[in-house]
This record gives structure tokens, C-alpha cells and sequence, in this order.
């Protein structure tokens, strides 16, 4: 009788017979920490729901995050390593040529997805039954039509020829699409630099306790532990933050939590499960206290929320033009509504990484750092490490490795400060990833609001006044809070003209999850209630959402919410509504319920903000050029805009260029945040080829360019008529319902982006807008319960639109050209979502009847706690 051996196993990978440890959690740690085959990636093991880890086992698509190894002993394991390289080529160029992915996270398990129905069903696979099959799949950013183009084309076998895009304006691949897609660019988690060490973080069993004591003396004993670190170890500031430095990098013993995802040890040995366990026996006594987490109560009361802070007001955002009360007394029709919006989640695929890897002086002390990062801002990223260290900020270098996805959720630091900590004290290389729960504690997500509207129109559905109050949940630390809310009080009265305005917006401190920026920026809460208000008064009125639309859109020389005078890039709102008026036409025509949506949408920080971008081109000696800028590439292609850009002025051809971000040079302009990268970004880096064109373009020169927006003005500047913001885009939305089943059947999204420097990327950016927006009008959220304790703690809790649910998108670029910016470009990133929910809402209204003030609208149990807010 053969002796089953229970401490390794044994399969073929790849074509080769393999031998592993049997004490591996599941198939996928197998395979990236024994192995070290990478392109399986971990999105939320072992939880299974994101498919990023799809391999073939047996000859069928299996997630391998849920597999064990012991369904594979003996068996065969593929993943896109073992292909042969012509397959690999195919399918890299179909996904790149379609515009099939933009972070790359999540493709490479797609695209063993794609293979085994392909290679079972062929030529007739249909999108329908594609679309069903990748259910198992989950991506954040491309609202999947392209992908199912992609396996079409593969399916047929008629994959479109891979063309690099050349100057500003064409249609191309997005910069490193083919290894994107085929799992062959690295992501931080990938890397495993020698002598490698794991970090893992000790968080908060309590939203708002005094920390007592930390005993880290189990956590130290453990077999394979290196070393725990507390607020103690800490050798320099204590605190971080983007605007405010006031989030804790630790919370010390005689310390305060103000919520569920502060630190309070990091733990580093010789591997993430060790690190992770040992980081569970890390004890701490409590002295708990209650929570404050209702938002309409805390912002009343004396008693601090937050430790060490003074109030719980973040901020007050306030503007008032004209006589509002007179006006609503005097106006044909008037309404008078309450909305509430929800907290979001961004479910970026890729939980957030960090890798820092010290070089240590002669004695052995560690004399500087080099810090891998996937965060928006490498430069803020830097600034608070050096502080923390207590060092020069010469001592810290950071390098952006292009991230998996972001929306706004990785701008504020999660883990660097932490693993920067564990390297420099240690002396070796030390990488932290969280877990997806992890991840979902700590970041911050989007900002639930209440929105109080009162608005009237005339006779005819002009609008004549409007009054908002806005009230929004911030979390315990400032991030970039009071920022969104001053977005949403700017963008309070939508891309319409009324005389009479009177708004204010607080954002306010709780115990809840920490909120910050993300996509919309408080622009899609605020023109989710402006929406609804003006279909109310169109109904009133006895005219159609288009024609109410059209009697109040903003235009050239007239003064906008705040008291903007607006100039001619507002032209691009007219162009949207009649560009979509034939869709709109036909559909009601049809009988169809329908519903149209209409948002503006900032680009850059404006509010008197003093914004300078900087690019450098450099001419190497190997004939190669280097673009280096200031934005975090996250899947929105900013790489591909630079690229282009520099094809457009440089006259070169694409394949001689390599885009770099890092602090070797001081080129950082804050966040990649605002949709500002491409604007900011193209002339920044249009600037710099300029320069280098004027002198010869000379080899080993580092030609700088620079992009400023100087001129814009605060609310609280007290001027009649702010230029509050220098940019804006616009878009059109038509929902389009199912007249029996009331579901989404289509949507029209038309949108003004100033100029499509890249058509393809341009059209995912939309896609995948318009499937966030989806979601957030009809089924997400991230409510949280009296303790402050997220209600969702996996992926699928969230509700996330999957593929056989998401309708088809028509998106129609229209390019009207703003006025002194570089190309005339106008951002694209966030402006796909603000019309988004008041489009659905509209649409539920025309199927049923039925108003609707809440989000989401279908799934109930996503909704904010009522009584936080009552």
C-alpha cells in the first residue's frame, strides 16, 4: 500500500510536475508564494468573489482562491504562464485592441475565463452566454461591454489589429494594455524583491475606545516573527493626512479609536500568513465608549467625536445670491423634498499594497528608502513617510506602480506609512497588502448626504430660486471631506441658470467609516436631488424632462450656481441635450419608459486652489524617451495621454516611449483626484516637449515642462462672481426601461469631454461610469450599524451590478473645446456617473409613478441606517 504524503502535494502546472507545501490555505497561495506564478492575482481571497484568480484546473475555469490543494493533487493546473505563446498573443491583443480592460487587475482571470468557453463552445458562444458565465468576475472599471467585444472577436476569430495610438486625438491601445491584459505588468503584491518580509496590521476591535494596553508579547513569540511595532516605535509625527494632518498612523496605549480601521500594531515575519495570524494574538484592553455615529446628532453636540480633536463640524460650505424666500413666495410652482444618499465602497480590484526596501549604511542602520507605491499622490505619499521616519524628505524616494483601480479610494495613505515604518526599522524589505476585509474597514469611501431642496419655478419651468442644506457624513478624519462637500454645495444647482440661490453644505465628524473622495466628488449626491427636483417641477408644469432641461441649461455669460460667469466650454451643455434628444424622442415615441439625467462635472481642484503639474522629457542615449509626469495611472490611461501627447509634439513613434513617475524629481501637483490628470497632464507634458523641441532635443537633458491653474477663487472669497472652478464637462444620460419588467434595457450616454485624446479609453471611461452609476442609483452600499460596524464585509454584499445584468451603453462623444485649455480637453473620469441615478430615478417614475428620494433604490437593506439620520 503507497503512503499518501500529507505534508506536500504534488500536480502539474504548466506542463511540468510540481511539488508544494500541503499547508497552503488554498490553490491560489500555492501558486503565487511557492511557485511564484503571478498572474493569478489575489482581489479577495479566499472569499472567491472576484475571480481574479481564475486558473484552468482539469481542462475548467476554477477560482483558485477556493480550490484546495487537495482537489488538485495529482491533477493538472494551467494558468496564462502555461499558454502557448501564440494563444497568449491573441488574447493580449484582442483585450488591448477592444479597450477590454484599464487597471489590468482582474483581466488576467477574465481571460482564462474567456479561454475555457472558448475553447468548449467556439464559434458559438454568444455574448448572452458569455456574459452569464462571467458572473464569477467582477470588474470595477470597464462596466464589462468591452470585454464581452473582446471575447466576440475571439470567438469568431476575428480580432481586431492592434494600433498604437499616435497623436492627440486618435484611437489607439492604452500604454501597456497587451501585458496588462495577460498578467505580465507587475503589481506591487507581484514583486518579491530578496530577503522579502510581510507586514500585517493589528486594527481596532472597537469604533471608539481608549487603548489600555497592547501586549504584543504572543504576537512576538510566534514562530517566523520578526518584529511588532506600536504608536511607541513611531521616531516623528505621529499623524497624516492630504489637507489635515490628523489621522494617527497608530493609536498609542493612552490613545483613542475613532473607528474600526485604526491601527494599532503592525506585525513582520517571514511570511503574510505567519504575519497574519501573529498579528490576531496582539491583545489590547479597552475602555470602551459609545460611538457617535449619528451624523444629525453628533453635529449638535459638545462632546468630541474624534481624539485629540475639537468639534465635530469639519466644514461649512456656504454661498447665497439674490432673495430666495421672496422668489419661492412669488413662483408659479415650488417643491420641497429631502433626499438621502448612501455610503459607497469602491471595490478597486486591487486591495492596496505597499513595498518599501530600505539601504543600510555601512554599520548597518538603515540610511534611506525606497518606497513602492500604488497610491493617487506618490508625492504626499513621500512627504508624510519622511515626516513620520523623522528623516529628510532625501531619505525617502517614492515610485508609483501603476495601481489596480482607485476611483479617489487611494489617495489618502492606507498602509505605506506602516510598511515604510517596518523597513526602516528592520532593515530589510517589508510589503504589506491587506485583505479585502481589511480594506474595506480602513479606506474611505463615499460620502452618504442628506440633501433638504426647496426650489420653484415659473409658469413656464424656469427656474426661479433654490435653497439646499446638505449634511454629510465625513467619518472620524478629515481626508478630503470637506472638499466633497464643498463640491457638492458648488454643484448644488446642477448645469442650470436661477437668479436666487441659497446653499450650505457641513461636513460632519462621526465614528463611521471614514469618508473621502470618490468619483462624482460630491457633484452626483448634489445633482441626484437637483434632478429629482427638477422633474417634480416639469411634472407640475405639464412639460417633459427634456423641455424643462432646455429652458434652464446654463450658456455663455450667464451666472452660474456660486455666482461663476460662465464662458464658452459651457456650449458643450447644449450640445449634450441636443444630442441626445432623438434617442429621448424615439423612446417616448415608443412607449417606452424613459428618464433623462443631466450633470456638469469640475475639472481640477478649483475653489482657489493653486494647481501646478510638471512633466520632464528626457532623451536617452539608447534612442528611447522618457516621460515622466506627476498623475497616478489607475486604468483611466493617463500613461496613454502623456504617450500621445508626446507623439503629437515630438513627431516619434510610440514604441520609443516609456512613462515614469517617481519622486526623483519634484514634480508632484498633490492627488491625482478632480479629473484633472489629463488636462493638467497633457500640458504639463505638451509644455515640456516644447521646450526640448525648441533646443534640439538634446540627449541626457531633463526638459521640464509646466501646466498652472492659478486664477480660480474660494467660496469663502466673499466675490460676487468666483471663477470657483476653470474646467467643466457635461453630459446627457437617457435611461432607457423594460416596459414589463421596469428593468434597465438601455442607456444613452452622451458626454462633452472637450476633446477625446483617446476615443477608446474615452468610451470605457463612460462604460464602466455608467455602470458605477448603476449600482449606486439601484442596488449598492455600505451602511453601517450603531456600533459604527460596516453591515457589508465581503465583495458580494455590495451588490455590484454583475455582467448578465448590465444593459447595453450607446455613448456619444461630443467635443466642445474649452477655452485656453491645453487641446481644448475637459476631464472625463468622474462627469459618467453624476447623471446616472437621476436618469433611473426618472425612468422608475415614468414605469410605476412612484418618486424617488433614496438610494439605492432597489436594495433597501444597502440604505443608510434610518435612524442616524431621522
Amino acid at each position: 500500500m503507497t503512503t499518501l504524503d500529507t505534508a506536500t502535494v504534488t500536480f502539474t502546472c504548466n506542463g511540468e510536475a510540481v511539488t508544494v507545501r500541503a499547508d497552503h490555505e488554498h490553490l491560489l497561495t500555492a501558486l503565487r508564494d511557492e511557485l511564484g506564478i503571478m498572474s493569478p492575482k489575489d482581489g479577495c481571497a479566499p472569499s472567491g468573489q472576484c475571480g481574479c484568480c481564475t486558473v484552468l484546473v482539469g481542462g475548467k475555469a476554477r477560482v483558485a482562491c477556493q480550490t484546495s490543494l487537495e482537489k488538485v493533487r495529482g491533477g493538472e493546473v494551467v494558468t496564462l504562464e502555461g499558454l502557448p505563446e501564440d494563444e497568449v498573443a491573441r488574447y493580449a491583443d484582442a483585450f488591448a485592441a477592444c479597450g477590454a480592460l484599464q487597471c489590468g487587475f482582474c483581466t488576467p482571470g477574465i481571460v482564462v475565463r474567456a479561454k475555457a468557453l472558448i475553447d468548449r463552445k467556439g464559434a458559438e458562444l454568444t455574448r448572452e452566454e458569455a456574459s452569464r458565465h462571467l458572473g464569477a468576475h467582477l470588474c470595477r472599471c470597464t462596466g464589462y461591454i468591452k470585454i464581452l467585444d473582446a471575447i466576440e472577436a475571439l470567438a469568431r476569430d476575428e480580432v481586431p489589429a492592434v494600433i498604437q495610438p499616435r497623436g492627440v486625438g486618435t484611437r489607439g491601445v492604452k500604454y501597456e494594455g497587451r501585458d496588462l491584459s495577460v498578467g505580465r505588468r507587475p503589481f506591487i503584491d507581484d514583486m518579491v524583491p530578496e530577503g522579502l518580509l510581510h507586514g500585517a496590521l493589528r486594527l481596532s476591535d472597537h469604533a471608539r475606545a481608549d487603548i489600555v494596553a497592547i501586549d504584543t508579547s504572543s504576537a512576538r513569540a510566534e514562530p517566523g516573527v520578526h518584529a511588532v511595532y506600536t504608536g511607541a516605535d513611531v521616531p516623528g509625527a505621529r499623524r497624516v493626512g492630504i489637507i489635515h494632518k490628523d489621522w494617527p498612523v497608530f493609536i498609542p496605549v493612552g490613545g483613542r479609536t475613532s473607528y474600526l480601521g485604526d491601527v494599532l500594531a503592525v506585525v513582520v515575519a517571514d511570511d503574510r500568513a505567519t504575519a497574519r495570524r501573529a498579528a490576531t494574538l496582539v491583545e489590547v484592553t479597552y475602555e470602551v465608549h459609545e460611538p457617535m455615529v449619528d451624523p444629525v446628532r453628533v453635529v449638535e453636540s459638545s462632546e468630541p467625536a474624534v481624539w485629540e480633536l475639537d468639534g465635530n463640524v469639519l466644514s461649512r460650505s456656504t454661498y447665497a445670491r439674490g432673495d430666495v424666500e421672496a422668489a419661492l413666495a412669488a413662483s408659479a410652482h415650488t417643491v420641497d423634498e429631502v433626499f438621502q444618499t448612501q455610503r459607497i465602497e469602491h471595490a478597486f480590484l486591487e486591495p492596496e499594497s505597499t513595498l518599501a526596501v530600505p539601504t543600510l549604511a555601512p554599520d548597518g542602520a538603515t540610511e534611506s528608502l525606497y518606497v513602492y507605491s500604488g497610491g493617487q499622490g506618490i508625492w504626499d505619499d513621500r512627504d508624510d513617510i519622511a515626516a513620520m521616519l523623522a528623516v529628510d524628505t532625501s531619505g525617502v524616494t517614492t515610485e508609483l506602480v501603476s495601481n489596480g483601480g482607485a476611483f479617489g479610494g487611494k489617495e489618502d495613505m492606507s498602509n505605506q506609512a506602516h510598511t515604510a515604518l517596518a523597513a526602516w526599522l528592520t532593515g530589510a524589505p517589508v510589503k504589506i497588502t491587506l485583505s479585502r476585509e481589511e480594506s474595506l474597514l480602513m479606506h474611505p469611501k463615499r460620502h452618504p448626504i442628506r440633501l433638504h431642496y426647496r426650489a420653484g419655478c415659473d409658469a413656464d419651468g424656469r427656474l426661479t430660486a433654490i435653497w439646499v442644506r446638505a449634511l454629510g457624513d465625513s467619518g472620524p478624519y478629515a481626508s478630503v471631506g470637506m472638499k466633497v462637500l464643498e463640491r457638492a454645495a458648488g454643484h448644488a444647482t446642477g448645469p442650470y441658470l436661477v437668479d436666487n440661490v441659497d446653499v450650505e453644505a457641513i461636513a460632519v465628524r462621526t465614528n463611521n467609516p471614514v469618508c473621502g473622495a470618490f468619483r462624482g466628488f460630491g457633484a452626483n449626491q448634489a445633482q441626484f436631488a437637483m434632478e429629482g427636483v427638477l422633474d417634480r417641477l416639469a411634472a407640475k408644469v405639464g412639460i417633459s424632462g427634456w423641455d424643462i432641461r432646455d429652458r434652464n441649461v446654463v450658456r455663455p455669460g450667464e451666472v452660474w450656481g456660486p455666482g461663476q460667469i460662465m464662458d464658452d466650454g459651457c456650449l458643450g451643455a447644449r450640445a449634450c441635450l441636443d444630442a441626445v434628444k432623438p434617442a429621448y424622442d424615439e423612446a417616448v415615441a415608443a412607449g417606452q419608459p424613459v428618464g433623462l439625467g443631466f450633470g456638469l462635472k469640475n475639472s481640477g481642484l478649483g475653489n482657489g486652489f493653486e494647481e501646478i503639474a510638471r512633466a520632464v522629457v528626457h532623451f536617452r542615449d539608447d534612442g528611447m524617451v522618457e516621460i515622466r509626469h506627476c498623475w497616478t495611472e489607475m486604468g483611466q490611461g493617463v500613461h496613454t495621454v502623456a504617450l500621445q501627447v508626446a507623439v503629437e509634439e515630438l513627431g516619434i513613434e510610440p514604441e520609443r516611449i516609456r512613462v515614469i513617475v517617481d519622486s526623483t524629481r519634484e514634480l508632484g501637483a498633490g492627488q491625482t483626484t478632480g479629473s484633472r490628470g489629463t488636462l493638467m497632464g497633457a500640458g504639463s507634458v505638451a509644455d515640456a516637449c516644447r521646450k526640448a523641441v525648441a533646443d534640439g532635443c538634446q540627449t541626457g537633458v531633463d526638459y521640464e515642462g509646466e501646466y498652472r491653474v492659478d486664477w480660480t477663487n474660494s467660496l469663502s472669497d466673499g466675490l460676487a462672481n468666483p471663477i470657483i472652478h476653470s474646467t467643466f464637462g457635461y453630459a446627457a444620460q437617457l435611461v432607457v426601461l423594460d416596459h414589463e419588467s421596469g428593468e434597465v434595457a438601455r442607456v444613452v450616454a452622451v458626454h462633452d469631454v472637450g476633446l477625446a485624446v483617446n476615443p477608446l479609453l474615452c468610451e470605457g471611461q463612460i462604460e464602466g461610469s455608467v455602470h458605477m452609476g448603476l449600482g449606486y442609483a439601484l442596488t449598492e452600499g455600505f451602511p453601517a450599524d450603531e456600533t459604527g460596524r460596516p453591515l457589508n464585509d465581503t465583495l458580494r454584499s455590495l451588490d455590484i451590478i454583475r455582467p448578465k445584468d448590465m444593459p447595453p451603453v450607446e455613448v456619444v462623444l461630443v467635443e466642445s473645446p474649452q477655452p485656453d485649455s491645453p487641446y481644448g480637453i475637459k476631464g472625463v473620469g468622474e462627469i459618467g456617473l453624476v447623471p446616472t441615478a437621476g436618469a433611473v430615478a426618472a425612468a422608475l417614475h415614468d414605469h410605476d409613478g412612484l418618486w424617488r428620494n433614496e438610494l439605492p433604490m432597489r436594495n433597501e437593506a444597502n440604505r443608510e441606517r434610518a435612524s442616524g439620520w431621522q
